[in-house]
């Protein structure tokens, strides 16, 4: 069954549901605005939880096993695990009511929030304490220079050579061109003498290390992954300036859903550091639980959107 398929179907799916709550209550002497909104609510037979896709599907359907048999646990529901082949689809997913719980990237959350206020955040992961990165819910783009090499300052760095991640990258571009431009009153590509996209934020760290380029944007934790494979040390480079925290990636769910059923899949992720089987999840995303989270923690990345947006009119 494709994804339009399983999206009809589950559409058909909750209609019924829907049909037969409001079945339920004409035959029921409900009294009360609470009972009223308790009918009103999705309440599914079963939930889809989506993720955005990596390289191993199988792999991630095995590592988040412990959440989605916590899930079923705690909601009494059958969970439907599902990760598509694109970054858009889960929010297709997720705006044609297919999907119900799902974890995005920033970017992909305030725009899908844009598109339906219904997407409604509630976690992410509170990542450990690494090298560059520091513990808490957030990471940040760090502009780092060789140890050794004459670029000490920010001052130092006019006309070098500098390296970017990625024209899609939040840290290692947007970051850089709408925030770290207003450090030195320029467009960065004025202010460095050459400005260059190595692919990654691992790239661009291990060129600096070897001296191709002069300096470089970074996302914390994407630094410390290099230093974890032995390419680099936290000593080697000059840390000259760091952005405020990035949220990271947005659990959500759909705000129709039902509050009891919110509340335990919230209760779901945000208890998850309590149950002995996830602990192989927690490591692996490098984290020591999860944390709450607000629309308006992820108002940085509306604003660099916004900021995005302008420069496009230009």
């Amino acid at each position: 069954m494709n994804f339009d398929q399983r999206t009809r179907l589950s559409v058909k799916r909750r209609a019924g549901t829907l049909l037969s709550a409001l079945a339920l209550s004409a035959t029921v002497t409900v009294t009360g605005v609470s009972a009223a909104k308790a009918a009103e609510c999705e309440n599914p037979d079963a939930l889809t939880f989506a993720i955005i896709p990596t390289e191993e599907t199988v792999a991630e359907l095995q590592l988040y096993k412990p959440v989605t048999d916590r899930m079923a646990k705690m909601t009494g529901k059958k969970i439907q695990f599902f990760m598509p082949t694109s970054y858009a689809s889960v929010v297709e997913g997720l705006l044609s009511k297919f999907v119900d719980v799902a974890v995005l990237g920033p970017y992909t959350y305030v725009i899908a929030n844009s598109k339906d206020p219904n997407v409604e955040v509630f976690a992410t992961y509170a990542k450990k304490k690494g090298h560059m990165q520091e513990e808490g819910p957030g990471y940040k783009a760090a502009l780092i220079s060789k140890k050794g090499s004459k670029f000490t300052t920010i001052d130092s760095l006019k006309g070098s050579t500098l390296a970017l991640a990625d024209p899609g990258s939040t840290s290692g571009n947007l970051m850089p061109r709408v925030v770290f431009s207003k450090v030195v009153n320029m467009d960065i590509d004025k202010f460095f003498g050459k400005v260059i996209y190595s692919g990654s934020h691992e790239l661009s760290a291990v060129a600096v290390h070897k001296g191709k380029v002069d300096a470089a944007f970074v996302a914390t934790h994407r630094f410390d992954n290099v230093v974890n494979k032995g390419e680099i040390k936290l000593e080697d480079v000059n840390i000259l300036w760091e952005s405020k925290p990035i949220p990271q990636d947005p659990f959500v769910y759909r705000k129709p859903l039902c509050e009891d059923i919110k509340k335990n899949i919230r209760e779901t992720f945000l208890g998850l550091d309590k149950e002995p089987g996830a602990k192989k999840f927690l490591a692996n995303v490098k984290s020591n639980k999860f944390v709450a989270m607000s629309s308006e923690d992820y108002d940085i990345i509306r604003d660099l959107k916004a900021a995005k947006d302008a420069r496009k009119k230009k």
